[in-house]
């Protein structure tokens, strides 16, 4: 189940779905595309996506220790709301 988001996380996660798609992504990646200068933002907005139901969040093929990202697709999303 997915739960609302708010303004701010909603504005990332469209700015990463308009690019990214349902495509791996890493958050490099993301930090570059969001133009943010501090990576813990972008691991707050992880936790945050992660937690409310709205990015899958896997350990990369190639190296163990780093994360890949997969957005939920925003139907999928929207579908699963729960009344809160």
């Amino acid at each position: 189940m997915t739960k609302t988001l708010p303004a701010w996380e909603m504005k990332c996660y469209s700015i990463l779905w308009k690019k990214f798609k349902e495509n791996q992504f890493t958050n490099l990646e993301a930090q570059k595309e969001l133009e943010l200068d501090d990576p813990h933002k972008v691991s707050v907005l992880f936790y945050n996506l992660k937690r409310k139901g709205w990015i899958e969040i896997k350990r990369s093929e190639e190296d163990k220790r780093k994360k890949v990202y997969k957005l939920i697709s925003p139907e999928n999303a929207v579908g699963e709301l729960e009344n809160e």
